[in-house]
């Protein structure tokens, strides 16, 4: 999103090589914890012996039995549908891990990438994950184009840090390398991203009148059909998003990588504001399964360890 509802959106520029990704094929999704009486007579349930954060979760949360996710289930690593229609990636997988700390299952529902911080505003979500930069501009619920308050803004928990790259097709990079190099090229991103601000940005500075064209479309998997078609010249993406495509679309065949990935930033699970109970619940969670181990078997489950954070910052995007 751009500052008011962007994924990644540009913060401070920072060039960082979060390095290569090697993706790892099996896509189970993470089991909730068995929740089931334990039959001892005790007044503490099995729930409460496994979910050992139960406590931190607000009461109408509890209630349901559940938190909803918004989420954009069409980003490739990160969250997707597999073959059988199951939602896989590493924010489900996260999610289901969190959820076993906090003793509710974490439910994603799809909804696309632009709208989902309203989707927080408006209660139908309790959370949104999806691969969504933790900026201050969407701290504040400010548009970053144009500077005005748009939003009450969100808060963060930030779980993990990616940058942006570009690829085009395997062995017609055209000379790109860089993002000056796509001035006078065609470019498919997915709308409101920070590759799509970023385009948007580089356009502006091209010389000659040789700006970008710039193609957005709802989905990431829409830019890469693009690409793959002929349509454009090049896609940029998240890191994570861009090396998986690389590495499956074609079986290797299709796509290519070009240049270094830059914009690197955290990832946030957001929430809205004045949720502070839930804000701590899901740090605190976060913090728990990073400590057991579990997150890095996650990210390493998905080969992601690049990325990985060392504890759970709220607001910790610039």
């Amino acid at each position: 999103m751009t500052a008011s509802t962007t994924r990644r959106t540009t913060a401070k520029s920072r060039i960082a090589a979060v390095g290569a990704i090697a993706v790892a094929g099996t896509m189970l999704l993470t089991a909730c914890g068995d929740q089931t009486d334990s039959g001892t007579g005790s007044t503490e349930t099995s729930t409460t012996k496994s979910a050992p954060l139960a406590d931190l979760v607000p009461q109408d949360i509890k209630d349901k039995g559940e938190i909803k996710v918004g989420s954009d289930i069409a980003y490739p690593p990160v969250e997707f549908k597999d073959k059988s229609g199951n939602v896989v990636g590493i924010d489900p997988d996260l999610g289901a891990a969190l959820g076993k700390q906090l003793g509710v299952k974490f439910t994603f529902e799809n909804g696309t990438f632009d709208t989902l911080i309203t989707g927080l505003r408006s209660k139908r979500y309790d959370l949104a994950m999806s691969a969504m930069t933790d900026t201050k501009d969407r701290q504040t619920g400010v548009d970053s184009e144009t500077g005005k308050k748009v939003g009450e803004g969100v808060d963060f928990v930030d779980y993990f840090t990616a940058g942006v790259s570009i690829y085009t097709k395997k062995g017609d990079t055209q000379g790109i390398s860089t993002w000056a190099d796509l001035c006078g090229k065609k470019i498919a991103v997915q709308r409101g991203t920070v590759s799509h601000d970023l385009a948007k940005a580089e356009s502006g500075k091209c010389a000659g009148g040789k700006k970008i064209a710039i193609e957005a479309f709802d989905t990431d998997l829409e830019a890469q059909t693009r690409l793959r078609s002929g349509g454009a010249d090049a896609v940029s993406s998240d890191f994570p998003v861009a090396a998986y495509a690389v590495k499956t679309s074609g079986g290797g065949k299709d796509f290519e990588i070009v240049g270094d990935q830059i914009e690197a930033a955290p990832y946030g699970i957001a929430v809205a504001k004045g949720n502070d109970e839930l804000t701590k619940a899901v740090q605190a969670a976060l913090d728990a399964i990073i400590k057991n181990g579990e997150y890095e078997k996650i990210i390493t489950k998905w080969g992601v360890e690049a990325g990985a954070v060392t504890e759970a910052k709220i607001n910790g995007g610039s």
